[in-house]
Order: C-alpha cells, then structure tokens, then sequence
C-alpha cells in the first residue's frame, strides 16, 4: 500500500483497528488512532515527517502521538509508556529532556531567542564545530538535515561553476536530489533514488528541465563511481554521500573516493545528518580518518532542538559569501545554544564509548536471545546503530518477521524499527526489559515460522521495503 496518502481510510479500515485490543497486555493507542483521523483531514499524509507515519511501525499497535518525554522514554497519549528505540528519529543523542541541555535553552530563551542584528553565539557555535570537526574551516547555519544538503549542494555548485551531482544515500527531499526520478530513460535500480530511499517516488512538482542533474552511485563499488565521473567528466559539481550508516565501509573505500573527487576538481561531501556525533565525537570523520571537503550535520548535533550546519573547507565555503543562501530562523539563539551546549556534553561525557557499550550489550543478548528461541535471525551491524537481520528464504517472510517484532515489542513497551537507534539516557534496565520483551516476541515469531502461519499473527498492514537505504 502506497504512503502516499490523502485520507485516513487509504491506510486501513478504521473500524476493524479501533475495535481491535492488544492480547498480550493492556495497552491499546485508541486516542492516537481517532486523532490521526482528525489529523489525516487535516495534513496531506497525516503527518510532516515519512519516517512518523505510523504505517512506518505496527499500525494500529504502536503509538502515533506522544504526550511527554524523559530520559530514553515517552508516553503516548493513551497513557502508555514506552522505551524509545528510535531516538527521536535520530535526533536525540543525551537523551529526552537532558537537563544541562534544557537548562541552557531555558537560560538562553529569558534573553531572547531573535533580534533584529546577530548574536555572538553564532561565532562561538562555529568556532566549536571548527574544533570538533576535521574538515571544518567555515560555517553555514541550516534548521534540519534536508535544508543543510541543499544548502551544501549550492555552494559545491558555485564554486565550481557547474550543475550535476553524483548521490549516494539519502539526503532529504529538495528538487535537486528528487530530480534523479525525473530520467525516464533508464531502467537499471540504480539509476533513480529506488535503492536510496523509496521505490517508485513520483517527483511530482520537481522541475523537469533538472532531469539528469542529480546521478546516484552505487555505495562500495569505486569503479562505478569512477565510471560516472569520466561518462560526465567536467560537469560533475560534488560527490554527496553518506559515508555509512550501520556497518563500516569497505577498507579503503572512501580514501579511494576522496581520491577520485580530487583527481576530477569535484567537492566532496560527507551527509552525516544521521551518523552524527554517535560514531565519534568529531563525527564519522574521526572514525574513518578520511576528511571530505564539505560536511552537513543536523539532527544529533543539537539533541533534538532544530538545528543544522554545514562546515568545510575555507576555499570551498568562501563562494557562499557570493550566493544568495539566507532565512531568518538559521541562527535563533535557541538552536545555536542548544547545538552548542550538546556538542560539549557529547565530548565531556563521552558519549561516543556509552552508546557502543550500549550497543554491543544488545547485539549480544538480542542475538542469544535468538539463538535460544530458535529464531533465524541476529543483531548486527555498528554498535551505535545496529539491526536485526532475518535468515529466511524469502522476502515475504521477512517483512511478515519484521512487521511482528515491531508489533509484539511495541505491546511490551519498546518502540521501534528492526534498528535500534542509541542515545545516552538508556540504561542497563532498558535493555534487561527490552531483551525480555524480544524473548517473549522472538518465541512467537519462532513459532509462526515454524507452523508458516505468520500472516495468521499479525494485527497490522505488512511491513514493506520502502524506506531504505543503498549505504550500509
């Protein structure tokens, strides 16, 4: 079923899901249900973000509207609470509510948070990224991870003075990366954003004389993108990419990128809106050791206040000066504040070492868990970011496994993906309580696949592949 939405009863019939109770626990999300109806007449999609639509989780069995946050928890709006695997979508890195963070807002917000002339934060916010991170000689100021990448994208193409760009990876919803699904002349997966963020997007309202500026790479393969840099030698502006999301690239593989972009006068730039400051506290820069010309950073960088940035080289950045790039809100004291303050705390309590700690406890234990259910599956990929992988025969048993452990977790109070995103706030006790929930969920996915009677068990709309990621 298409997430491309207008109403509430293209999901699923409302009258079979408000009926419908948790057998497992007491928990139901009614109230999140009836107001994503009201909100479905409301808001074309239901909601601003993909990646919130609850058909992105069990629905009808997950919360769809959270009332308050703490720490690594929220409650949802039925009253239920629920241990957070998803971070705010990434955005939280300290945690829910952190307390210096929010302390400092607060401070911030009792002087003002807009004037009509600037604020010396915006200097002391970008002398601490320049610190931070490697490739960082100067600054721009952005309010979320799509602006950030459009923003990136403009100034590689002013300095160079040309117009195409090869992607790889997700990097948010502008015309300039939309405009890969405008070529109607290509059949090959790779040749449009099907293996780099949905199958089959319509660019509807997307130019379409931008048609053949934006051209993905496959991720790992650096002939391929040598290739596509010699088909359209001399017009390639910037190489986007992100440098990786749950396992580590190929030995070798973004030194061997940095290598091309520079033998073809190309900028590089690192998209680290979803890596962030989890691998390393200067960012995936400082665990691969290899330094891009330019770099965009929002979600994490700020702790879940609206917040983003691009930093790079001097040479490079100096061209923005020339370009019309402006908006009011890219340098409200709060963000910058915030940015600021959540930069320092990730460095003073190393947050980089507890989200691995955190992370390697619960690859081992969800996979133990696993093994002792008889499940064919394991958690793997990087601590910070690991997820589950099924070893079934067939794509269908993997959605219907994927789309029963979002379900059955989420009646045990741990909301998710098959992914688990990390923050400091979560403790030893979420994962004990997150590892008997798998253990109970694991057994009857176990079961289900025994007995092939897994459609019989869910109680939602099958999961489907259709926000992934080409970069690992």
């Amino acid at each position: 079923m298409s997430y491309w939405v207008t109403s509430y009863s293209e999901f699923v019939d409302q009258d079979i899901i408000l009926s419908r109770t948790n057998s497992m626990t007491d928990r139901n999300v009614d109230k999140s249900m009836q107001l994503f109806g009201r909100a479905c007449e409301l808001i074309p999609g239901g909601t601003q973000l993909i990646s919130r639509r609850p058909t992105r989780f069990a629905y009808g069995v997950s919360p769809v509207y959270a009332e308050r946050a703490s720490g690594s928890r929220f409650w949802d709006i039925d009253g239920n609470e629920y241990i957070d695997w998803v971070s705010g979508i990434g955005a939280i890195i300290l945690g829910y509510c952190d307390p210096v963070v929010d302390a400092a807002v607060r401070e911030q917000i009792s002087k003002g948070t807009m004037y009509s002339i600037n604020h010396e934060l915006e200097v002391e916010l970008a002398e601490e990224l320049i610190r931070t991170i490697p490739c960082a000689e100067m600054v721009r100021y952005a309010k979320g991870g799509g602006d950030a990448c459009a923003i990136a994208v403009r100034i590689a193409r002013g300095f160079t003075g040309r117009d195409k760009i090869l992607f790889c990876g997700y990097h948010g919803w502008h015309d300039w990366y939309l405009a890969a699904n405008l070529r109607t002349d290509v059949e090959q997966l790779d040749a449009s954003l099907d293996s780099h963020l949905f199958p089959g997007i319509d660019p509807i309202g997307v130019p379409k004389c931008l048609a053949g500026t934006a051209i993905p790479f496959p991720y790992g393969e650096l002939d391929a993108l040598g290739n596509a840099l010699d088909d359209h030698r001399g017009e390639i502006a910037a190489v986007i990419m992100e440098p990786f999301r749950s396992e580590l690239p190929p030995d070798g593989y973004l030194a061997g990128v940095a290598k091309l972009a520079a033998e073809h006068d190309v900028v590089l730039i690192f998209d680290e809106v979803s890596t962030g400051f989890r691998p390393h506290a200067s960012g995936a820069q400082g665990l691969v050791g290899v330094t891009p010309d330019m770099a965009v950073f929002a979600k994490s960088i700020s702790n879940g206040y609206p917040m983003g940035a691009v930093v790079g080289r001097r040479v490079v950045m100096e061209a923005a000066s020339r370009m019309f790039i402006s908006s009011t809100y890219w340098s409200d004291t709060i963000g910058l504040r915030a940015a600021l303050t959540t930069l320092r705390e990730v460095r003073r309590r190393d947050v980089p070492q507890i989200v691995h700690d955190i992370g390697t406890r619960l690859q081992l234990e969800i996979t133990a868990v696993a093994r002792e259910t008889g499940l064919p599956a394991r958690c793997e990929g990087l601590s910070f970011h690991p997820h589950l992988a099924f070893d079934v025969e067939t794509p269908q048993q993997r959605s219907q496994l994927s789309t029963l452990f979002i379900q059955e977790m989420a009646k045990r109070g741990c909301h998710g993906y098959t992914s688990f995103y990390l923050n400091a706030a979560q403790t030893s006790g979420d994962i004990d309580q997150t590892v008997a929930a798998a253990r109970e969920t694991f057994q009857i996915m176990a079961e289900g696949l025994e007995q092939d009677d897994l459609a019989e068990l869910l109680e939602c709309q099958q999961q489907v592949e259709s926000f992934r990621r080409l970069v690992r």
